[in-house]
């Protein structure tokens, strides 16, 4: 007997129970449906913040009523949310970054290409239109670059208005620059 799906914000919340490996490749970057699909998935977790806030404070409380929290639930609550965002946050900028150089070297060696014909005015035609159509390509995944920007300050401000106190430790460096840039709207 099949167990019954998981439905309201636990289908959202609860890990999935086949998760998938994806590995990105140059295909996926120049696959633009793709590569949006890709981010989107990675964008539920700043798309479901706030949810997941309150999941985590219930849970956190509970862990607390059984005697098993070592500290204030809200603290611990924000804590663990502002880590899985951070490790989010670098994974789809790995994801960008590397989507970037791919496109940009597609894009450098459309115009070497161009460069070379010279003479054949209709392979120098083709080569025009292979580059007009990786330039626009660029702008698109260049654009991701500016919307990860403001989605991670769009998350940052919700994350901020329930853990209004809450600030990365001294001592984990890679969560300040993450918190720093996020409040900037710049990459790390």
């Amino acid at each position: 007997m099949p167990s019954p799906p998981l439905l309201g914000s636990l289908g959202v919340q609860a890990p999935s129970l086949a998760p998938q490996l994806v590995y990105v490749s140059p295909t996926t970057c120049h696959n633009l449906s793709l590569f949006k699909d890709l981010l989107r998935e990675y964008r539920r977790l700043d798309d479901t913040i706030t949810m997941r806030l309150n999941r985590s404070n219930a849970q956190f409380r509970d862990r607390d009523r059984a005697g098993s929290n070592k500290g204030n639930v809200q603290d611990l609550a924000c804590e663990y949310v502002w880590k899985e965002l951070v490790e989010n946050w670098k994974r789809r900028t790995e994801i960008v970054d590397y989507c970037v150089n791919v496109v940009d070297h597609s894009m450098n060696e459309k115009r070497r290409v161009l460069e070379r014909q010279q003479g054949d005015v209709r392979a120098q035609r083709k080569a025009q239109a292979d580059l007009f159509a990786e330039e626009v390509k660029r702008n698109q995944v260049h654009n991701e670059l500016s919307v990860e920007g403001i989605i991670r300050k769009r998350s940052l401000d919700a994350f901020q208005s329930r853990c209004r106190y809450f600030t990365p430790p001294m001592n984990d460096a890679e969560a300040r620059k993450w918190w720093n840039a996020a409040q900037s709207q710049e990459a790390p």
